[in-house]
Parts: C-alpha cells; structure tokens; sequence
C-alpha cells in the first residue's frame, strides 16, 4: 500500500530535503508516525497529543482530515497526503 506524502517547504529540512515520501499505512497517523520513525523531530512539529497541530492542515486526496476522522482518516495505496502549514497575513495600515 503506497501512499504518497507531500512535504511543505519548512518542513522540508527534517526529512533531508525531500518534497514528497512514499511510505505504507492504512490511516493518516500511520503514515505521519512512520514519517517521525524515519525522520525524528517530524513528529514534533506536526502533531500534538493525539491530533494535528491547530495551525496545520492535513489533506487525504484534497479532502480536509479534520472533515473526516482526522488522524484515523483511512488511506489506500494510491492516496495522497499533503501537509499545508497555515500563512498569516495581513494589511499594513
């Protein structure tokens, strides 16, 4: 079961550069915790406690896992998984 994980610029450092992995996993958490087994610290800057840090977006095939069973969103080979941490922005007044 392959699933493809994109991996956003900032995060890029801790798993050596790369933009994308292909890892096995049959929920989110899974993939992500598999992710840190890999790469330590990974799991330190996307998770916490048992969900996604707040200001992370996590998507299963463009769909938003907190719409569905956020880290017990099921996967299947061929899924893709994108991690979209949030951008702050605003004005200057």
């Amino acid at each position: 079961m392959s699933i493809t994980v994109k991996i956003p610029t900032p995060l890029r450092p801790v798993v050596g550069g790369k933009s994308e992995l292909t890892l096995e996993g049959s929920t989110v958490g899974d993939v992500l915790r598999k992710i840190d087994a890999q790469h330590k610290g990974f799991a330190e800057r996307v998770l916490e406690d048992q969900s996604v840090k707040r200001f992370i977006n996590v998507y299963v095939n463009e769909e938003n896992i907190r719409d569905q069973k956020n880290l017990d969103t099921p996967v299947k080979s061929g899924d893709t998984i994108s991690i979209l941490p949030s951008i702050a922005g605003g004005v200057d007044s």
